[in-house]
């Protein structure tokens, strides 16, 4: 078995751009600068290496291009390129020009372990600004051939080569050149609908002010419409600046965002790694029906030559990941972007109540307040809908509902929150009831034994429910809910009530790591007053408790992490499976990439020092067990029966009447095989 902390057992390819220096008009130095920079793609692990355009002769030629003696010592630095190749790993991409018949075409050379895979002619021509390349070379369609002899071999010439990785299913690779990202249709369009995963583009592209930006803005988004990776490889120091300059920019690309970036206006040669998670391009697209009918309705233009090569990545050495995995993926590490998504939620959150307040022309919203996170969060949103629609908070009835293991200091908190909130505070003791009705049943709680089983803890989460209910009857109101996406996910609610039913539930698309972000955010929006603010940071503070249970011998109170595990790996295995479909393996190997090192990478903006935590393989899959248990075999048919609620983030939510679907009683087997599996091949024991 491969081992397992190498990224290429997990579905990721490790791609380079390269930006040699350049030697005009002289193939030769050009060769020894490209081959130096393969060999360092293959000393680092990549499988992929993109050179810019022009790359053998440099782009700024002009009329030189047309000079037999350069096309003949392109040829034969092609050659060198391809000899060199054939003890190095990567397939390499590069930039030549190259005379085919009357006519000499821009051309990508696709080589691999010494051999030349294929020949890609550049299809759009610039003949505007300062490019005047028409002059010189002729477009892909002038070409009426398919095959060209290249280096002592006879080998396939068009565009519609796509080069297939055998061993790896998801390496399918094929060819932009520069101008043809400027197109309204690139040619990377059609070949990522005819299957390509990863697009290489090779650039000359200069730089003038701006162009950086829009060189992003459409490496971005073509990345983003044709569900793909894409790789920038722009030419730099060394072409000519009679007339223009030339600044080597280098970027990967994936699914609508950066993955890694150059410094630009080197004048060495440069090299920039970056890991391509193409096995999440290929779940991006199973999951995007638009994808698919754009390929159907444009299936004449689809058809491509499939030239398979075997990558044989090293498989059984340590290769780690080298690229950034966010530890929260539904909380941002960078802070400009952090205020922008809880802006969002919270406003999305609102909006929902605000809107189905009016829709139901109730005069009263009744919330639960214990003093936790997701009451907190609910409230605070029901405050600002009823402030946006001009109604007074006094029509917000917020009741804590103290039951045998509520602490002072929740209940304190809960009732300091809806003072300074000016709702109308209530409280609601449901321990006599609860007395009562454990009577009824002949529970040993009721006849002085401490017995706290499910059945104590859900006669407080029922009565709670019931209480609230009735007196939305009584005071023509709607029950606002509490409980968020990361409790359903592993079924933490009690089916029927406690935090599981409402009329409408404002956090059920809410993971807990966002819901604590939103708390912080929302007592530094201004919305509320510096005391309710302060009451929040305190609320932060706090254990995650249901508080159904009293505390022990020691003190300590019922902890809801202790018993089902950390939610900061809860959501992240969440993500991984209901946005990217991912199998247990694959998720232990990226939550300890982004997990393993509390010291490594960016944390979210205001994270305490106490909460940047790490957890290492053993405790990692450990908890992914209890997951994987509690969300495919426990938990469905509550998630099959939850109240309305909006939709907030674009890695999904659970409702049965949107992202998720799923029977109540299916089999979690295929997911706990794997993890018994994924024990030993992590070198875990149990």
């Amino acid at each position: 078995m491969a081992e397992f902390n190498n990224l290429y057992a997990h579905g990721f390819v490790r791609v380079a751009a390269a930006s040699p220096r350049v030697h005009l008009a002289d193939p030769a130095s050009n060769a020894r600068e490209t081959i130096e920079l393969m060999r360092q793609a293959d000393t680092a692990g990549a499988m992929l290496a993109v050179f810019p355009e022009l790359g053998m002769s440099g782009y700024t030629l002009d009329d030189l291009h047309m000079q037999s003696t350069l096309l003949s010592a392109v040829r034969e630095a092609i050659a060198k390129v391809k000899k060199a190749s054939k003890s190095l790993a990567p397939v390499v991409v590069i930039g030549a020009p190259i005379q085919v018949g009357p006519a000499v075409h821009g051309c990508a050379v696709v080589i691999h372990r010494g051999a030349i895979l294929g020949v890609v002619p550049k299809t759009y021509l610039p003949n505007y600004r300062e490019f005047y390349e028409k002059r010189q070379f002729a477009m892909s369609g002038d070409a009426s051939v398919s095959e060209i002899a290249l280096a002592g071999e006879t080998v396939p010439f068009g565009i519609d080569l796509t080069f297939e990785a055998s061993d790896i299913p998801e390496f399918t690779l094929a060819v932009d050149i520069c101008e043809d990202m400027w197109a309204p249709l690139p040619p990377s369009t059609f070949a990522a609908l005819a299957g390509a995963n990863i697009i290489a583009n090779l650039s000359a592209s200069n730089i003038t002010i701006g162009k950086a930006a829009e060189r992003d803005m459409l490496c971005l988004s073509q990345s983003a419409r044709a569900a793909c990776g894409y790789i920038y490889a722009a030419a730099g120091y060394g072409e000519s600046t009679t007339d223009t300059a030339w600044d080597g920019q280098l970027a990967v690309y994936e699914l609508g965002s950066k993955i890694a970036e150059s410094d630009r206006f080197s004048d060495q040669s440069a090299l920039l790694l970056a890991d391509m998670d193409v096995a999440r391009i290929v779940q991006d697209r199973i999951r995007n029906g638009t994808f698919r009918d754009a390929a159907r309705n444009h299936m004449a233009s689809l058809k491509r030559r499939r030239i398979s090569f075997t990558a044989a990545p090293d498989r059984d050495a340590k290769l780690p990941l080298q690229r950034h995995v966010d530890r929260f993926p539904f909380v941002p590490d960078d802070e400009a972007l952090l205020d922008q998504d809880c802006f969002e939620a919270y406003s999305i959150q609102v909006q929902g109540l605000r809107r189905r307040l009016e829709a139901s022309h109730v005069k009263k919203a009744v919330i639960g307040v214990s003093g936790g996170l997701d009451s907190t969060q609910a409230l605070l949103v029901a405050v600002r809908a009823f402030d946006l629609m001009g109604r007074k908070r006094t029509d917000i009835i917020g009741v804590t509902m103290p039951g045998f293991a509520t602490t002072e200091g929740t209940k304190s908190k809960a009732h300091a929150l809806m003072k300074e909130l000016g709702v109308d505070a209530r409280e609601i003791d449901i321990k006599p009831m609860a007395n009562q009705m454990l009577a009824d049943l002949s529970h040993p709680f009721a006849k002085g034994k401490k017995v706290y089983d499910i059945t104590f803890e859900n006669v407080q989460a029922g009565l709670r429910t019931d209480y609230l209910f009735r007196l939305a009857n009584k005071e023509g109101g709607m029950v606002v809910g509490t409980g968020d996406l990361s409790e359903l996910a592993l079924g933490w609610c009690t089916y029927g009530v406690g935090d599981h039913m409402s009329h409408y539930n404002v956090n059920g698309a809410v993971a807990k790591t966002l819901i604590q972000h939103l708390i912080r955010w929302s007592a530094a929006s201004g919305h509320y007053s510096d005391a309710a603010g302060d009451v929040m940071r305190a609320i932060l503070e706090q254990e995650i408790s249901p508080e159904l249970i009293p505390a022990g011998k020691e003190g300590k109170i019922q902890s809801t992490e202790d018993t089902i595990g950390p939610y900061n790996l809860h959501d992240f295995y969440l993500n991984q499976i209901i946005r990217w479909g991912a199998n247990p393996s694959r998720i232990a190997f990226l939550a300890h990439a982004a997990w393993g090192d509390a010291k490594a990478g960016e944390w979210p903006a205001h994270t305490a020092g106490k909460d940047r935590v790490a957890y290492d393989m053993a405790t990692i899959v450990k908890w992914l067990e209890v997951f994987a248990k509690r969300f495919f075999e426990t938990s469905q048919f509550k998630r099959s029966a939850v109240p309305n609620g909006p939709k907030v983030t674009s890695g999904g939510a659970l409702s049965p009447r949107g992202d998720w679907r799923m029977p109540s009683d299916s089999s979690g087997a295929p997911w706990l095989e794997e993890i018994a599996k994924l024990k030993a091949w992590a070198g875990l024991k149990g």
